[in-house]
């Protein structure tokens, strides 16, 4: 489970724009593609350097930059230096902690998104900040590993010289891009829908210590997601309704598309959310219950109890007075009068139902 916030004690005092990396610093070294392209040409390629890109700045085709790993400052000052970034763009790229959001620099658009996806078959949400820069003709997006992503789809549509992102700006490109992990949510709720249906079973089964556990961490996942997923309704809103002439109208209507998709996700993530909440209080109440089971079964004994040990204590005292011990009937009297306290009080305990 990655943690909630990231350490940004190292820019403790710096001055605003500074260019400091926070967050897991990734190995291996940044890896650089670029997809140009218009109806009727198509160009992809990987490059070793960053100048390479800048080429691409003043054709009229689309151009989509996808950088890798973004631990490495230099690629990103070369970027900002070419295609006119402000500085305190490039520091909120650098922190992999932003909170999604859309800013309009008028020349630009800077868009944060969160990605989401699970590793293998093991538990857990693994999260990756997006962050997108629009341009009149071009869509610069930063990642923060080079493990892979969710854009597969985009690149395979941006193919095919068939297909309508073909026809399309940039402003399509990028909502392509959104569109893409906005759908991965869904892909995440159906996952954690089926943990969320497995610890229910496993919980009316049994409550146990490791069913507590598996709660919280469930819990947590879910927290996590809130924080990925709450803000993204508000950013493609602000998008849609942008009065930037970046977004054509044409595309706002797809916008509005992804806002309803990002509504869906909000409403299953709270309702997955309750569930979650909802069985760690059925957990509670189950351990109070049993908790309170073994009490009564224990109260019950003690109240049975009580008067046959009256009854010992008052014989074992041993006063030579006493007339019921020269009885030669008055041990197993005393036993059967034990025994008929017992089964009385057992019989009442029976009709009033508290056993």
């Amino acid at each position: 489970m990655p943690r909630l916030l990231k350490n940004r004690s190292k820019k403790s005092g710096l001055p605003p724009g500074s260019l400091i990396h926070i967050g897991e610093k990734k190995a291996g070294k940044a890896k650089i593609t670029i997809l140009d392209y218009d109806e009727s040409n198509f160009l992809e390629k990987t490059v070793e350097s960053i100048d390479e890109c800048f080429t691409f700045k003043d054709k009229p085709t689309i151009t989509w930059i996808n950088v890798d790993s973004i631990h490495q400052i230099e690629i990103l000052e070369k970027l900002g230096e070419c295609f006119g970034l402000h500085p305190l763009v490039l520091e909120d790229i650098l922190n992999t902690d932003q909170r999604p959001k859309m800013e309009n620099y008028t020349d630009y658009l800077y868009i944060v998104l969160k990605m989401l996806y699970c590793k293998g078959n093991r538990r857990g949400i693994t999260s990756e900040q997006i962050s997108l820069i629009v341009g009149q003709n071009f869509v610069i997006s930063f990642q923060e590993g080079i493990e892979g992503d969710v854009f597969s789809q985009v690149r395979e549509r941006i193919k095919d010289n068939k297909s309508r992102i073909r026809k399309m700006g940039a402003d399509y490109l990028a909502y392509s891009l959104i569109d893409a992990i906005v759908d991965n949510y869904f892909v995440i709720l159906e996952r954690l829908g089926d943990d969320i249906e497995l610890l229910e079973e496993k919980l009316v089964a049994s409550q146990t210590a490791q069913t507590l556990q598996e709660i919280h961490l469930l819990k947590r996942e879910m927290i996590f997601l809130r924080r990925a997923i709450w803000p993204l309704r508000e950013v493609i809103s602000n998008i849609e309704r942008s009065e930037s002439p970046l977004i054509k109208d044409s595309t706002r209507i797809y916008l509005r598309d992804v806002y309803d998709h990002t509504v869906q996700v909000i409403e299953a993530a709270e309702t997955f959310r309750e569930m979650v909440s909802g069985m760690l209080d059925i957990y509670l109440t189950s351990m109070s219950n049993r908790m309170n089971a073994v009490m009564k079964v224990l109260t019950i004994i003690a109240t049975i109890f009580m008067p046959l040990t009256f009854i010992a204590g008052i014989y074992g005292m041993n006063f030579k007075y006493m007339p019921e011990l020269e009885w030669r009937l008055g041990y197993p009297a005393v036993w059967l009068i034990m025994l008929g306290i017992g089964i009385s009080m057992l019989i009442y305990f029976k009709r009033k139902k508290w056993m």
